[in-house]
């Protein structure tokens, strides 16, 4: 079997995921955190200085947000 590229109904569904290595789920879940934990101080002065990819506060990122514009740049062919 040969590897074919994927068609855009495809990628639409399938691009950058991988199914959840602990539970096995295919899609990401929604994810309705408001807040997120920092390491400690220094952590979080990183995150908002943006040195660091993190989660700060859902209204401005969260898992699921990533997991959306990832998708959008594999069907844009980025």
């Amino acid at each position: 079997m040969t590897d074919r590229p994927m068609g855009f109904d495809t990628l639409a569904i399938h691009a950058a995921t991988a199914p959840d290595p602990a539970t096995g789920a295919r899609q990401v879940p929604i994810y309705q955190t408001t807040a997120y934990v920092f390491r400690d101080a220094d952590h979080a002065a990183k995150l908002f200085n943006l040195q660091e990819v993190g989660y700060i506060y859902s209204r401005l990122t969260n898992p699921t947000v990533s997991a959306l514009a990832n998708r959008v740049v594999a069907l844009e062919g980025g």
